[in-house]
């Protein structure tokens, strides 16, 4: 998606509107080495609760990757409410992650914000289709299952409003207008937890890192941008 923009910034400044680049230029998340500033490691079921002794996040060579004990966040310090982001991803064989989206500094981004999946079957047997690369957890399953095992893959996200758009490998899998997502959504404990509906406009964006057996999550390119 990022060649159509540099398309269209090269237009603008052919037309002589540069002031109108900045709004509108893709950025990248994670645009240094070593430990990403402006980012914390929280639990995996909790935000609010630091993360477990041993875990932590580090850029090497433009990767962003987990390292130490398994369960938890890398959760953005900033709230985001509308904006595109895109990024590529990787898994090792028993590997599962999520991108957490609108989440508030607490409670469990899954249920309390919104987590677009990143797993297969290997980590899950029994997974549902919601539950699988592309599903917003246990909400929504994604048109079509598109995750390429143990490659790289590439996500892109749109939010505005009540609507968000994914595609996983230029492929359309969600369109949806939150404000209709009325299905009842169960926690791990089995207790209710809000429809997608209900869910924060407005909130932090974070990478969940529950693999197995060292098939930690890798992701690179990592870019935003804000709508004008």
């Amino acid at each position: 998606m990022r060649w159509l923009t540099l398309a269209v910034v090269a237009w603008i400044v052919s037309s002589g509107c540069a002031h109108q680049i900045a709004k509108n230029a893709w950025t990248p998340l994670f645009p240094a080495e070593g430990v990403p500033a402006g980012w914390v490691v929280r639990a995996w079921n909790d935000v609010s609760q630091p993360g477990p002794a041993g875990a932590s996040w580090r850029v090497k060579e433009g990767v962003l990757q987990s390292e130490g004990t398994r369960g938890c966040w890398l959760m953005s310090e900033a709230e985001y409410g509308d904006f595109d982001l895109e990024y590529e991803f990787r898994l090792g064989p028993r590997g599962n992650s999520g991108l957490a989206l609108r989440a508030p500094m607490s409670g469990d981004p899954a249920f309390d914000g919104m987590e677009l999946q990143m797993a297969d079957f290997r980590y899950n047997p029994e997974a549902k289709p919601s539950e699988l690369t592309g599903g917003l957890y246990r909400a929504v399953a994604p048109r079509q299952q598109l995750y390429r095992p143990e490659q790289w893959n590439h996500y892109a996200v749109s939010v505005r409003g009540d609507q968000l758009k994914v595609w996983l490998n230029e492929e359309l899998i969600h369109d949806l207008d939150l404000s209709k997502e009325t299905a009842a959504v169960l926690r791990h404990d089995g207790q209710p937890a809000p429809s997608i509906r209900n869910r924060p406009r407005r909130g932090h964006l974070g990478f969940q890192e529950l693999s197995r057996d060292e098939g930690h999550v890798e992701i690179r390119n990592a870019f935003i941008r804000f709508p004008r």
